[in-house]
């Protein structure tokens, strides 16, 4: 089955999704769907695609990482959060041709797990914080325009 990105105003975009239970990591199944999130990131041009946004109700999302190029993280979680804010413009594939500033903390901790189950811990900062938080509340069923403080006229960064 060819998936697709879903967009707003699809009602499943609004959908939590459950933890990955721990039996699957390591399966044929979920590496499938790792390569198949990571490669329609880097189809649409996207530094970020949650599982949600293709519709399967996982907590699964792909990011595109500097160094390791796109890597797939199994109920990533936010464990901590700078003070320090910053005002960033988003867009999102699941929400075509909108752009608008949006408030993120600028460094998260962010706790996950890797396809195999290895856990993991990563400190980030400025795009990849923005792109984690970004990613993090697709999965708990909010867009980044109901966070945007106004819309912009656009940008190459979507997420």
């Amino acid at each position: 089955m060819k998936r697709t990105v879903l967009t707003h105003p699809n009602p499943q975009l609004r959908m939590q999704a459950p933890l990955v239970d721990t039996a699957r990591f390591g399966t044929a199944e979920l590496k499938a769907f790792a390569e198949e999130l990571a490669d329609m990131m880097a189809q649409e041009d996207g530094v970020g695609l949650a599982a949600t946004q293709i519709g399967v109700s996982d907590r699964i999302i792909a990011v595109a990482m500097q160094d390791t190029g796109a890597t797939v993280f199994v109920n990533p979680k936010i464990v901590s959060r700078s003070r320090a804010m910053f005002d960033f413009e988003e867009g999102c594939l699941s929400v075509p041709g909108v752009y608008g500033m949006v408030e993120r903390h600028k460094k998260v901790k962010v706790k996950a797990y890797l396809m195999d189950g290895t856990a993991v811990t990563l400190s980030v900062k400025n795009l990849y914080a923005v792109i984690f938080q970004h990613e993090i509340d697709h999965l708990d069923g909010v867009l980044f325009i109901d966070k945007v403080k106004r819309l912009t006229h656009g940008s190459n960064v979507r997420v």
